[in-house]
């Protein structure tokens, strides 16, 4: 079997903060992944304070409420961060990009994501002005 590779970069525009589908624009910048038949898909954001996940597709309530949560478990008014140049929600940001993780891994089955029918990758932007996000997607497997 001869196995592929394809690397492509994606770059996001600027969102606000909160918790953004971004598989249609994933899908839609390497269309190579039909090539493959068993494999992956890693995708990898290239910043500190932002992060990805994988989650409901379906009922933008769900967002909301990670938002709430998130915010809440890591207030940005937390008086003993020194970190802060960047704004109050700067050390929160790189706090909560750790916990979310910067990279997600997706099968690939039959040229096609195997995500679950309510699954949805997230762009989670911890910064109110976080800017255009640069993501580093990287399929590979066999014909």
């Amino acid at each position: 079997m001869s196995a592929l590779f394809y690397q492509k970069q994606l770059r996001l525009p600027s969102y606000p903060q909160g918790y953004h589908l971004i598989t249609e624009q994933i899908m839609k910048a390497i269309p190579e992944i039909w090539e493959i038949r068993i494999g992956f898909l890693q995708v990898f954001i290239q910043h500190t304070s932002a992060g990805l996940c994988i989650n409901e597709n379906a009922d933008p309530t769900v967002r909301k409420d990670f938002q709430t949560f998130v915010n809440e478990l890591i207030p940005e008014n937390y008086p003993r961060f020194v970190h802060n140049y960047e704004g109050d929600d700067d050390m929160p940001a790189h706090i909560k990009s750790a916990f979310f993780g910067t990279s997600v891994q997706i099968p690939i089955s039959g040229g096609k994501l195997a995500l679950g029918i309510w699954q949805g990758v997230y762009l989670c932007e911890f910064r109110y002005q976080g800017g255009p996000r640069n993501l580093v997607l990287t399929a590979y497997g066999t014909k």
